[in-house]
């Protein structure tokens, strides 16, 4: 089975006067189509608002007639300009869906499942040098993470982290004599943090991953470890498991000014029996 693999489009943020989402619907079709992808997965970050972001999924299902999987990104839970927020509710749209795997794991076949959830960061990859209360500002050198503005999920973020990283063992229990692809749209493999020391990211790494999985990691038969939010486009393999970060990210992050271009480049491939 050939799975495509990618994240943080950004459908709605990347689109101007030259690039519509029509046109990133067509384009990652196309490229589906053409590599003969069978179930393609996105680790989050389709757009700024849930329902676009659901509608974009079902358009690519409707133009490839193959199947996709789904794990929300902070910007897909953003409730941008809406003075109410209720993230959980936004939580609860998601979950309702068919592409979404957070608390559906999905079998593939008597030996694969994939297993995957948003995640959320625990701050544990920040630099040291600061204290939970500095971090759970948000806020540093006069610059805010835009997750503190546009969503309210009514606990602290590392709770969570461990919150959601519980919903994940229970379902990595009920597969555990599987091989698995795991999904999160946070990091959760360090490498693919920002490397500090960095002006900036000493402070906001804290916003990047979480290290609430690292003991599943270990424990279950994870083969590949999927994840997005950082705009990187790596992969590694430590420890028997293959890490894959397949960002499309931001316009300004591009090597070139093409849609099709990066989305050929940026999409990855995973190939199980």
């Amino acid at each position: 089975m050939k799975i495509g693999v990618i994240s943080d489009l950004h459908i709605d943020a990347n689109s101007d006067e030259q690039i519509s989402i029509e046109n990133f619907e067509e384009i990652l079709a196309n490229e589906i189509n053409e590599q003969e992808i069978e179930l393609l997965l996105i680790a989050g970050d389709v757009s700024n608002q849930a329902t676009l972001s659901h509608q974009f999924i079902e358009n690519i299902k409707q133009k490839t007639n193959k199947p996709v999987l789904f794990v929300p990104g902070n910007h897909d839970y953003w409730s941008k300009g809406q003075e109410e927020k209720n993230t959980n509710e936004t939580l609860a749209y998601f979950k309702a869906q068919e592409e979404s795997i957070i608390e559906k794991p999905f079998v593939i076949n008597d030996e694969w499942a994939i297993v995957g959830h948003s995640a959320w960061y625990d701050y544990t990859f920040a630099d040291r040098r600061f204290s939970v209360e500095e971090l759970s500002t948000g806020s540093y050198n006069g610059r805010v993470w835009q997750d503190k503005l546009n969503t309210d999920w009514k606990i602290d973020d590392r709770s969570l982290s461990k919150q959601f990283a519980e919903t994940v063992h229970k379902d990595l229990e009920q597969m555990k004599d599987k091989n698995i692809i795991f999904m999160t749209h946070m990091v959760t493999y360090r490498n693919f943090g920002v490397k500090l020391p960095n002006p900036v990211f000493d402070f906001f790494n804290a916003f990047i991953g979480t290290s609430d999985f690292n003991q599943m990691l270990q424990t279950y038969n994870i083969k590949y470890n999927i994840m997005g939010h950082v705009h990187y486009r790596k992969r590694e393999v430590e420890n028997g498991i293959t890490h894959i970060c397949a960002c499309l990210g931001n316009q300004k992050e591009w090597h070139t000014p093409d849609l099709a271009t990066e989305i050929k480049h940026t999409l990855q491939i995973i190939q199980i029996k």
